[in-house]
């Protein structure tokens, strides 16, 4: 039986009531184990088919218009993980049954998910590759929109720091992770995709079987109305000013990091003037170094929001670290300024996912009708990491074609993206 904590300070019995249980004691430590055991295959999944095999996979369909082919790729498949995260989050909400709301997302979007990525290197034609890539982009973001939901509903939120810390340090030690096994096994992309599929769906089916979700007495949805589903998606910046400086500082942030992240593999290439295979080489040397940083990072900056009350400073200083590792690579366009920038993405991207997640959570919308909306929130603001994918490497081909493929003009524009989203959190009222 599932184990509940008493309320604590700030806390009421009514907030308890409408939330699924927090675990305490040795189910406490477990789920948190296992969410950032999920959320580290994840992110390793979606940095080493994303940052190294697609653009593999590219480049050896047509080498000539591989960045546009790519940038095509990602917006179409980022345009329905955008209207996936928030839709599936909403229903989620709704969801109800004897396996609870969020359990059967998970379990069936990351076996359709894992199918569906098995099938992308099977194919030999850009739309079918897209195709299948896109199925399986739909599939885990809806795996994602609940998997995200349950740190607001199994943890009280004065220990959504420490959560977020450890999930943050699993989410960016798998992008590290995902990096450098797909550098190593990028000749052998049947094996590699195989890989990253197998370990998503295994690890979420055994997350499910680990942490039950708890079985509670909710209300029965209202009956479901079409154009009342659609008008819930919007959330007023009138009225949720929080929500909106909290959505619009993730997006800028996101822009700048993505725009360089999507094209590293080229940017070694043709910034750093690295052949394809010594590219792929530095690529997982790069990630080996950054490891330490990020999980480090992660840790420490969860556990230090924590433990001070506070996550503005603490995302304002990550952000403007990131900001500083974009500018290495401009002035030191060698493999050395890589690795600085390597290092420096390390420290203030992990402190940045750790300690963001945990602000997301507390921005949702307090609404007076009582109405059960954070797996749809969260989907919400989940899009602001989603749309930058559509945009950021469109007009990153833009800007390269305008430049006459200057990588310089590139690290300029993400810098001023994610410094400009430093100063958007400090408006901000309900988070210190």
């Amino acid at each position: 039986m599932e184990e509940t904590a008493i309320p604590r300070s700030g806390e009421s019995f009514v907030e308890l009531m409408r939330n699924p249980a927090h675990p305490v004691g040795a189910r406490k430590w477990l789920l948190m184990g296992s969410l950032t055991a999920v959320f580290f295959l994840l992110l390793a999944l979606y940095a080493g088919v994303l940052g190294v095999l697609l653009p593999n996979q590219i480049q050896l369909l047509d080498p000539a218009n591989k960045e546009g082919n790519l940038a095509i790729m990602f917006a179409v498949t980022s345009v329905f993980s955008t209207l996936t995260t928030p839709i599936a989050g909403a229903l989620s909400d709704r969801t109800q049954g004897r396996f609870g709301r969020r359990t059967p997302w998970i379990v069936i979007g990351a076996l359709i998910g894992g199918a569906s990525l098995f099938a992308v290197p099977q194919m030999h034609g850009f739309w079918a590759i897209t195709g299948f890539w896109v199925v399986a982009a739909i599939a885990l973001n809806s795996m994602q929109a609940a998997i995200t939901t349950i740190v607001a509903d199994r943890f009280p939120e004065q220990e959504r720091g420490t959560v977020s810390g450890f999930v943050g340090a699993g989410m960016t030690a798998g992008l590290t992770a995902g990096t450098v096994v797909a550098g190593l096994m990028a000749s052998h992309l049947v094996a590699a995709y195989g890989l990253f599929a197998a370990a998503i769906a295994a690890v979420c089916v055994i997350f499910v079987m680990l942490n039950p979700e708890p079985r509670l007495a909710v209300a029965a949805p209202e009956p479901f109305r079409l154009d009342a589903f659609l008008k819930s998606f919007w959330v007023s910046p009138r009225k949720y000013p929080d929500f909106g400086w909290a959505f619009l500082g993730r997006f800028t942030i996101y822009m700048g990091y993505q725009g360089i992240v999507t094209y590293l593999l080229y940017i070694l290439q043709d910034h750093i003037h690295l052949s394809i295979d010594e590219a792929n080489k530095t690529i997982a040397a790069l990630s080996s170094v950054t490891f330490v940083a990020l999980v480090i990072s992660g840790f420490a900056s969860g556990f230090l929001s924590d433990r001070i009350g506070r996550r503005k400073p603490l995302v304002f200083a990550s952000s403007i670290i990131m900001g500083i590792a974009l500018l290495v690579p401009l002035l030191m366009p060698t493999v050395e300024g890589m690795y600085g920038y390597a290092v420096l993405i390390g420290l203030g991207y992990g402190a940045f996912m750790s300690v963001d997640m945990a602000l997301m959570t507390q921005v949702l919308p307090k609404r007076a009708d009582g109405d059960e909306s954070t797996g749809k929130d969260l989907g919400l603001l989940t899009t602001a990491i989603n749309i930058p994918q559509i945009i950021a490497p469109v007009l990153a081909v833009m800007l390269l074609k305008a430049t006459g493929n200057d990588y310089s003009a590139l690290f300029i524009a993400a810098i001023a993206f994610v410094f400009a989203g430093s100063f958007f959190v400090w408006p901000i009222k309900s988070v210190r």
